[in-house]
């Protein structure tokens, strides 16, 4: 070989060595831990998400003023406070077979109920969920409508001799309307808006209930819908069945809303005759609650604009199951992108919108095996994204704490506003109680474990002023009523439950306990409820 073969060959030896060795170093950044960019995102989302106490109360006495002048006006406020016209709640008397209708995401449920009055209560029950196509969620009315009539019907026919209907009585079903609906009468309302991802042609401004009618005469169903009321007003219903101490009621599923118990006088926009009970439930329609308080990040921000409502229902796109997995995917995107965390390449999935879904997110913030097995195993399975490091795994879990933490301490602080308008934040010289009923969904409420868990809670020894406030989490949802069993419970900072609690959970009644505690033993004592042990009592 001559000189310049042999100097050629030299040149190209020390040019593949050192691309190699650039190689070889990159890889071993990467798996040793270059992880500056990661934590920079996370600190930043960490910073951007904070909801220290002082933030809260802002939050709480912002959301007590607007719902002052909703109820001053319409379009007072961006909350609607919307009249419900139910002025009298279940006691707990009531008999006879009753039919519901709960629709409010992305399911919808139809059940059957025997009351018993007092002494039998749920003398027996059954329903059926079902899964609506995402196609029907956006398409027209009818399609729709007659797709849950033909549901109903079926489900109708299935009816057994354990319920019993009089000889010559009409069935009677009870809709519950989870969107923003502005009630005429008990059983009439008009569609305001769709939420949820839902957008239906041609039915804003129409009667629901006259929707609904229609369908169920098309599919030949004897049956009338005799009240219209929404899901969270179903939960307060469902919550004073079972306790009169019930003032409030919050939903936390795929949407977020509350509902609560007015004095009628209170009401300066109602012009009506005062009811004879002197109160009325109204729907607060909270999920468009919107403050210069809120946490936002940029996220967030792309999330409203790329939205089917931007800049409208902003409270719910921070704290309910329709928009946290998505959140998470955004961060993990940008992860994915500015610091290579899963790779030299951006896993495809991780691109498509809301394909990591709120239970999926939930299932990870709950992975306590030493591997975080479930992380990986859902990383994998939803995403393709095989072969995570523990390392990875735990940023995720991180990533996950983080936002589930801001929607839990802003539901929190929203429940606080509701107790702060109504008088009942600090402690009453009669000794009466206050009850706030709770249906978090599945989203929240699973925890290892293959059914929706159902249990209540009282944060009664929390703080002092907790003697007067009691918070329900059962599953007493708009359809569903369940009867409370003696259990083993657990307890967890004073709370008490049936079943052991996700962190988001913990985090909302904790940090309720927080707000409406006189003193607290430091300025924000809830950093570390995520690492919560729970005690058998």
């Amino acid at each position: 070989m001559g000189k310049v073969g042999v100097t050629t060959a030299v040149v190209c030896t020390a040019a593949a060595a050192c691309a190699v060795t650039a190689l070889v170093v990159r890889n071993r950044m990467r798996s040793s831990g270059n992880w500056a960019p990661v934590v920079a995102v996370v600190k930043e989302l960490e910073e951007r998400c904070a909801t220290p106490v002082g933030k809260l109360r802002q939050v709480a006495d912002a959301m007590a003023v607007e719902m002052h002048a909703g109820l001053a006006s319409e379009g007072g406020s961006k909350l609607k406070m919307l009249i419900s016209y139910v002025d009298n709640l279940p006691t707990g008397d009531e008999t006879g077979l009753f039919y519901a209708l709960d629709l409010g995401g992305t399911n919808f449920r139809v059940l059957r109920v025997q009351l018993g009055g007092k002494e039998g209560r749920v003398a027996k029950q059954e329903f059926e969920e079902v899964s609506i196509p995402p196609h029907l969620m956006v398409g027209g009315s009818d399609e729709l409508f007659d797709f849950i009539a033909s549901a109903l019907a079926k489900f109708v026919a299935s009816e057994g001799e354990d319920f019993h209907l009089p000889v010559g009585r009409q069935r009677e079903l009870g809709f519950t309307f989870s969107f923003p609906v502005r009630q005429i009468s008990i059983a009439s309302g008009t569609l305001i808006k769709w939420t949820k991802g839902f957008n239906i042609d041609g039915t804003v401004g129409e009667d629901v209930v006259a929707e609904l009618t229609r369908a169920i005469e098309r599919q030949g169903l004897d049956m009338r819908v005799s009240a219209l009321v929404n899901d969270t007003i179903g939960t307060l219903a469902g919550g004073r069945y079972y306790d009169n101490d019930v003032v409030a009621a919050v939903i936390l599923g795929t949407g977020t809303n509350a509902a609560y118990v007015e004095r009628a006088h209170a009401i300066p926009k109602w012009h009506g005759l005062l009811p004879k009970s002197g109160e009325m439930v109204i729907n607060m329609e909270w999920g468009n609650f919107r403050s210069s308080h809120l946490p936002t990040t940029d996220y967030d921000q792309a999330l409203d604009n790329e939205s089917l409502n931007p800049g409208e229902q902003i409270f719910e796109k921070l704290i309910s199951g329709m928009y946290l997995g998505e959140i998470l995917r955004r961060v993990l995107l940008r992860l994915a992108k500015e610091a290579s965390i899963f790779g030299d390449s951006v896993p495809p999935k991780l691109e498509v919108p809301f394909i990591l879904r709120t239970p999926v997110m939930s299932a990870m913030h709950h992975d306590t095996s030493p591997d975080l097995k479930v992380v990986g195993t859902k990383l994998n399975e939803v995403v393709g994204i095989p072969d995570t490091s523990l390392k990875t795994r735990k940023v995720v879990i991180q990533i996950c704490d983080i936002i589930a933490k801001r929607g839990a301490r802003l539901a929190a602080a929203g429940i606080v506003g509701i107790l702060k308008k109504i008088g009942r934040d600090t402690a009453v010289k009669d000794g009466s109680k206050a009850v706030i009923a709770m249906d978090a969904g599945k989203r929240w409420i699973r925890h290892r474990c293959s059914s929706p868990c159902s249990f209540s809670l009282s944060v009664s020894r929390a703080c002092t002023v907790l003697k007067d406030v009691n918070l329900m989490l059962r599953k007493l949802d708009g359809s569903h009523l369940a009867e409370g069993k003696k259990k083993r419970e657990f307890i967890y900072r004073g709370c008490r439950f049936h079943r052991r609690p996700p962190p988001y959970v913990c985090i909302l009644f904790a940090t309720v306990s927080s707000l409406l505690a006189n003193k607290r033993r430091r300025s924000d004592p809830f950093t570390d409820l995520v690492d919560w042990s729970p005690v058998c009592s």
